[in-house]
């Protein structure tokens, strides 16, 4: 069969048809044809964070990648043998990452990879699409075509990375919210004089244009820090410079505000200005974060940017087990189908995959429990209000609520967590064959 995207959610796919025993030829455009984020032609290169997300037990990101785990997710192994510290999140070094993962699946008798560009989709047999958030535009406008739906766009903004030996340490401190992972992250301090200093920079600051785009549509949970900041003075310290959980220990006090730095890589090396995802040209890059403290040396590894996504709207073209309603031996999986976030995107390819081998054998669907994550995902995708459909990350408001009404947020959490594990242990009795 034919899966389209060595991506996350591709090389997930990938693996789990090969791993059944499916032949599967993996189509990987790049570096036949680049894009405007990816920097290799590894497959399953992350080009924006190299998070995971949270394992604290209990928080929906950690639930799912528990799920994913007991299917046997390839991805998510392979991030565990990639990971670097990130306090209480699980997070990797991406050349690392990506270097493994290729090998894995160049490694699969099964899987045959082809590097050349998918423009239509193939006529006869089994098909996943997975080529996410930067489908190229041929194979984009096929995909619309076949589903009637016109294509819908928002921009996903990429972190600066600065190196670590140009960081002055001296004025800045070392330490995880609340005390959770040691000290994982360098954070920052800043004083009411220097935040406010920093966000008219930002406010006054150069922007790269928006190009040909008619629509200034971004996704919520990865603004561009200069979007935040329009939205008000304190929007950043509220957000993701809070400095809630942050003592500096040469003062003993919390700071106005906080700028966290969180490793790139295993070495430590290379450092994430965590949530400065932007679109200010590298110039302003430079002046409005080198004017931070701890940061006047700082050399730019990778400057923030901006980039397009694509994705499909869901619940109007998607029908059960992820396939189009227009084609149903067409399945869609990773960002494309309307989820956010690298494990989301993993999950899709799982299901993807899972659903694709059923129907080779002539099986019913994977009915998914409602209360798992996964489960709640692809009831998102399923339910939604297609006129207001916008991507999501997982999180406990996707899940179906409690019986009963439990005021204190920890413990909703946690009953919701516990509910859906045993949920998927049930789904995974011996005799679902999954």
């Amino acid at each position: 069969m034919t899966v389209i995207g060595g991506g996350l959610a591709g090389c997930e796919a990938a693996w789990q048809l090969a791993r059944r025993g499916v032949p599967v030829r993996l189509y990987e455009m790049r570096p036949v044809r680049r894009t405007e984020a990816h920097e290799t032609s590894l497959l399953a290169e992350l080009v924006c964070s190299n998070s995971f997300k949270s394992e604290l037990i209990p928080s929906a990101p950690a639930l799912l990648k528990r799920e994913l785990e007991t299917l046997g997710s390839l991805l998510l192994r392979v991030a565990r043998e990639a990971s670097v510290p990130a306090g209480s999140a699980l997070a990797v070094d991406r050349a690392i990452f990506s270097e493994r993962t290729t090998a894995a699946i160049e490694g699969e008798p099964r899987i045959e990879i082809v590097r050349e560009e998918v423009r239509a989709i193939p006529p006869n047999g089994p098909v996943i699409v997975a080529t996410g958030p930067l489908t190229s535009e041929p194979l984009a406008d096929e995909i619309a075509r076949i589903v009637g739906e016109g294509r819908l766009f928002f921009y996903d903004a990429i972190a600066p990375v600065v190196s670590a030996e140009s960081i002055d340490r001296s004025a800045l401190f070392a330490a995880s919210r609340y005390g959770k992972g040691g000290e994982d992250y360098l954070n920052v301090p800043l004083n009411d004089q220097d935040y406010e200093a920093f966000v008219d920079a930002i406010l006054a600051a150069d922007l790269y244009p928006l190009h040909d785009f008619e629509e200034n549509l971004f996704f919520e949970a990865c603004l561009p820090i200069e979007e935040i900041a329009r939205r008000g003075r304190d929007s950043l310290r509220f957000g993701p410079m809070k400095p809630v959980g942050l003592l500096d220990p040469r003062t003993r006090k919390r700071p106005f505000a906080v700028l966290q730095l969180r490793k790139e890589n295993r070495e430590g090396t290379a450092w994430n200005l965590v949530g400065c995802q932007t679109r200010m040209r590298r110039g302003e890059q430079q002046r409005i974060f080198r004017a931070l403290p701890g940061l006047a040396r700082a050399e730019f590894l990778r400057y923030g940017s901006l980039h397009r996504n694509t994705y499909l709207c869901a619940p109007r073209v998607l029908a059960g087990g992820l396939a189009l309603r227009a084609d149903p031996r067409v399945r869609i999986a990773g960002q494309i189908t309307g989820v956010e976030g690298y494990v989301e995107s993993i999950a899709m390819g799982m299901v993807a995959a899972l659903q694709t081998h059923r129907a080779i054998e002539g099986r019913e669907r994977i009915e998914w429990p409602r209360e798992s994550a996964i489960g709640s995902l692809l009831h998102f995708l399923a339910a939604s209000d297609p006129d207001h459909f916008q991507p999501t990350n997982i999180h406990f408001g996707l899940f179906p609520p409690l019986e009963t009404r439990v005021r204190s947020k920890k413990e909703r959490h946690a009953r919701i967590f516990h509910r859906a594990e045993e949920a998927f242990a049930h789904f995974l009795r011996p005799a679902s064959g999954i």
